[in-house]
């Protein structure tokens, strides 16, 4: 099957503006979905397969195993639920029940991986690799701890990869990342006319970061991937609105400028595959990020009577954390693969009293299960479904002291992962 450049040069365009919202599916708000090949095995051996160019995002190095010149598009449709359940909350005027705080989202991804020599690679990714959105209705008990709470991001990543001997090769991309957040609360909980007035926050920013990758081909039926992805610092700028019947009243309740500093995690991923026979091949994958680094996120007046003063901070204290992902494939027959996987991921969030309502995560275990079809010679289709489960989430959140009320309750939450994704060699 051949594609032109003028093809490639249409494509990943489109890939590039389709990105959409995301919605958090690993821990945190961290999104693996930046392919859908690796649904199936719920991500295990991701930094190690390198079977189509959206290694990019997971190892540059793994572009040596491409054919001249490959493109992978794919779609990810996710479905989390949050339905929460009343404990006993304190939040005075705020006393309505919410419905779920979930929906579906959308996360597309594009890979473009060109062969200069037999041994050098250049390639470009298009994807988002953080986002989340929450959003409840606009009277329910935690209102004024967060009504809407929605990240954004968009990432774009040149990458270069190097074969240096047959067992050894490396790889690095820059990041290009944008970042969006919306914010919406009710002003407080302690009067009808407060609790009616939101604030709202609407704040972007554009920043850099790298990656590098190793990929270590150990005999012809093994191979190991270690790969790193840094952090990248957001100095995020943009509105603080307040509407309502008490916008206005107080300089505290005014529309005017503000800003906000967040740091998004770095990752380390070590992932090995291994072919057992021509029909079976096993794959496993360790990864950590460092979600330590978001302890308070303050959101800061920058225009205004009150410019410098901390509105309010989110004390988030998250942990590092740990994903460990297992995964098995077997070839059916020429035209089929099926896979398999299995993984635990574990939630940032340290305890019930640190817990947002904008981010009710927790601990989840991933089951998992797709296809790849082989279309022609020169062309795979993916198909992948995961069901993530997610225990019982237990909140009690109190900012009494800042007039947004204690938040006591419990979450039943699970998440649904459908993915696509056709990759072709020419």
């Amino acid at each position: 099957m051949h594609m032109t450049i003028r093809t490639i040069a249409r494509t990943l365009p489109v890939a590039m503006l389709s990105l959409g919202t995301g919605v958090a599916s690993a821990a945190g708000f961290q999104l693996l979905e930046q392919n859908a090949s690796g649904i199936g095995n719920a991500y295990a051996g991701s930094a190690a397969v390198a079977d189509n160019a959206s290694t990019i995002f997971f190892n540059p190095a793994g572009m040596t195993r491409l054919q001249a010149r490959e493109v992978s598009v794919g779609m990810s449709a996710v479905r989390p639920s949050f339905k929460y359940k009343d404990k006993g909350s304190q939040t005075g005027a705020l006393s309505g029940s919410t419905s779920d705080a979930g929906g579906w989202a959308f996360i597309p991804n594009g890979y473009l991986s060109w062969a200069l020599n037999k041994d050098l690679y250049v390639g470009v990714g298009l994807g988002a690799p953080f986002g989340l959105i929450t959003e409840y209705d606009d009277d329910w008990v935690g209102a004024a701890q967060s009504i809407k709470f929605e990240i954004k991001t968009y990432n774009i990543n040149p990458s270069i990869a190097w074969r240096v001997n047959d067992v050894v090769s490396i790889g690095a991309g820059l990041s290009w990342q944008r970042m969006e957040v919306e914010y919406e609360r009710a002003a407080a909980v302690v009067s009808a006319p407060l609790a009616m007035t939101h604030a709202i926050l609407d704040a972007d920013s554009d920043a850099w970061g790298w990656n590098v990758g190793a990929l270590f081909r150990i005999s012809d039926a093994t191979r190991v991937g270690l790969s790193y992805r840094s952090s990248i610092e957001h100095d995020l700028k943009g509105d603080l609105k307040v509407k309502g019947p008490a916008a206005g009243a107080g300089a505290a309740l005014t529309t005017g400028k503000a800003e906000a500093n967040v740091e998004l995690p770095d990752t380390l991923i070590l992932s090995a595959v291994h072919k057992l026979d021509k029909r079976w091949e096993l794959l496993g994958d360790i990864s950590w990020t460092g979600w330590s680094k978001i302890k308070e996120v303050d959101i800061v007046r920058s225009s205004g009577p009150l410019t410098g003063v901390t509105v309010q901070t989110l004390d988030a204290e998250f942990r590092d954390t740990w994903r460990v992902a297992l995964g098995t494939n077997y070839q059916l027959n020429d035209a089929w693969k099926l896979k398999f996987g299995l993984a635990y991921d574990q939630t940032p969030v340290k305890d019930k009293e640190r817990r947002l309502v904008a981010l009710p995560d927790n601990d989840r275990t991933w089951f998992t299960v797709g296809g790849q079809w082989k279309v022609s010679g020169s062309s795979t289709m993916d198909l992948g479904a995961a069901y993530l489960y997610v225990p019982r989430t237990k909140i009690d959140n109190d900012q009494s002291a800042s007039g947004r009320g204690r938040v006591t309750g419990e979450y039943d939450s699970s998440v649904w992962i459908l993915g696509a994704q056709y990759s072709v060699a020419f």
